[in-house]
């Protein structure tokens, strides 16, 4: 699987997991995305998302394949931090 696929496929498991971390009752941490979630929870973290897409489109298109690289393993630590609020939230059962 190519580094532009591995990011997409962790674009979608962040905003997934964000959103059923913010149905457990967490918080975003990002100010950034708590501004867009004005518009909504949902609205706000998919606006983010496109927004990481389109950063990630750019990239592409300027030749930087390494930039997208570092960011899939932010968005890798991301996912797995979103995956450890999940359980540890009040609403999943597990505490």
């Amino acid at each position: 699987m190519g580094i532009n696929q591995i990011f997409i496929y962790l674009q979608l498991l962040d905003l997934l997991t964000t959103l059923v971390g913010l149905r457990l009752g967490a918080a975003e941490a990002s100010p950034f995305v708590r501004l867009l979630m004005h518009a909504g929870p949902a609205a706000g973290v998919a606006l983010s998302k496109l927004l990481a897409l389109l950063l990630g489109g750019l990239c592409v298109y300027a030749g930087k394949q390494h930039l997208i690289r570092w960011a899939s393993y932010w968005y890798g630590g991301l996912v797995i931090w979103n995956l450890t609020v999940m359980l540890a939230a009040p609403g999943s059962g597990l505490r």
